[in-house]
């Protein structure tokens, strides 16, 4: 909308009276001399007529007033230039007298109707450009995700369509002072009445018509786009919840199950113990049962209460400087790793790298364990040293690989996929992205169906002391 449109609170705008006087006074003088080379194929009284070109200018650009001023004015010259006796306002013809007469009413219709032709143009205009002001608005605040970041855009549109300098827009009530008016606007009874506040002007009426013709709109485009707003973050809201129901019911069903199968164990071998007729080698298998069911439901926990700290934000790292190789023998430790699962490799000289030891050991034990899971009994490879600014670690396996569009999924909680053969609750890869990204890296996973699977651990390298 242009800056240089009339003011949508104007009724009118016509030009100075100098200028519209001048323009009178100009078309007479051309009229009255135009006629006379008329007089040569026309009679004189007809010639009244074309004034009447004179009259409709004025008119449409001064309003009636004038136009009735330059019928008069007119009538005058005619008599005066072209209606005998000449030179005087005498009128020797009775039918002069009739024609003069008839002009004058004439003038004085057609003034009165292209006033009123003019006002209905520029009411039509002005409320065209009301529509034009009310779209542009609705199409900024509707389309808005954040009602109050896009006032400021809103203002400056509406100073420049009703031509003043600055508007504000707040939602919230405010009080003008000797240089603003403000004007409340109601956005709902149960908010608190936004305000628009505008320079003070120098036109006493332009209150009541900014009250009258834009206030309401304003209200009615504010209240539709909060209210849109408030409905869009109430559906935001029940997303998250029902996410956040999907979520409990799948980790209810996948704890429940990695739960009670470790429990029943325990429980069917705790009472078999207690049988007099369980030989000592029958007494040390379920013993061991025991044992490795119940560091599963520990592992199982520690994941839990891991993914927990991890999604509440919790798990902050206390970095320290640490050798990644030792680590790596730490993790294989705490998964009771056996001769002939794993082989580690790393250069002679790795460096440390600045990080949390726990966390990461965490992360490798769960890497770890996945791939042994996975290798088919085939030994995993381990691999650590320095590419340029990072310090990159291997781990490969010999299983079955994994389809590319999962590569990614493997890494979110409870996912788990199907015929995998792991009796998993889908954590392990989780945490351990969870714990690398703490820490400033990243895993992923390369991986060709049949032909086994590597997880790439990047970790930045610092100049250690």
């Amino acid at each position: 909308m242009p800056g240089a449109a009339p003011s949508l609170t104007l009724t009118s705008h016509r030009p100075r009276l100098p200028v519209v006087v001048g323009i009178a006074v100009g078309s007479i003088a051309a009229v009255t001399l135009l006629i006379y080379p008329l007089r040569e194929v026309a009679p004189t009284a007809s010639l009244a007529i074309v004034y009447l070109l004179a009259v409709l200018v004025v008119a449409t650009l001064g309003g009636r007033t004038l136009g009735i001023s330059t019928a008069v004015a007119a009538a005058l010259a005619f008599n005066f230039f072209h209606v005998e006796p000449t030179g005087t306002f005498t009128i020797a013809d009775g039918e002069n007298w009739v024609a003069l007469a008839v002009f004058v009413v004439t003038a004085i219709a057609i003034g009165t109707l292209a006033d009123v032709a003019r006002s209905r143009t520029l009411d039509a205009e002005q409320r065209r450009r009301e529509a034009d002001l009310a779209a542009d608005l609705s199409r900024l605040l509707l389309g808005a995700t954040d009602v109050e970041a896009a006032l400021p855009a809103a203002a400056t549109q509406l100073a420049s369509a009703i031509g003043v300098p600055s508007a504000t827009l707040v939602l919230h009530a405010a009080q003008g002072d000797a240089h603003h008016v403000a004007f409340a606007l109601d956005v709902g009874p149960e908010r608190r009445p936004a305000t628009l506040l505008l320079p003070q002007r120098t036109d006493p009426g332009a209150p009541e018509r900014i009250r009258a013709r834009l206030v309401p709109g304003l209200e009615a485009i504010l209240r539709a786009a909060l209210d849109r707003q408030a409905l869009e973050r109430e559906v935001v809201e029940t997303r998250a919840l029902r996410r956040s129901d999907e979520l409990k019911t799948a980790i209810l069903r996948a704890v429940s199950h990695d739960l009670r199968s470790p429990l029943t164990s325990i429980i069917t071998s705790a009472d078999a113990l207690a049988s007099p007729a369980v030989l000592d080698d029958e007494r040390d298998e379920l013993v061991a049962a025991i044992g490795a069911d119940a560091r599963r439901l520990t592992r199982l926990v520690d994941q839990l209460l891991d993914l927990s700290r991890l999604q509440a934000g919790a798990a902050e790292p206390r970095p320290d400087w640490v050798s990644i190789p030792e680590l790596l023998t730490v993790a294989l430790q705490s998964i009771d790793a056996r001769d002939g699962e794993f082989r580690l490799s790393a250069d002679a000289e790795t460096p440390l790298v600045q990080a949390d030891a726990g966390q990461l050991e965490r992360a490798f034990a769960n890497l770890l364990e996945n791939a042994r899971q996975h290798s088919g009994g085939h030994e995993v490879s381990l691999r650590a040293r320095a590419v340029g600014s990072r310090l990159v670690v291997r781990i490969v396996d010999r299983g079955p690989g994994i389809p590319a569009p999962e590569l990614e999924r493997i890494f979110e909680a409870f996912y788990r996929r199907e015929n995998s053969g792991s009796g998993g609750a889908g954590l392990g890869l989780a945490v351990a992205r969870g714990f690398i990204e703490a820490n400033g890296g990243r895993v992923f996973a390369e991986s060709l169906p049949g032909q086994g699977t590597a997880f790439v651990v990047e970790l930045p390298l610092e100049a250690a002391p």
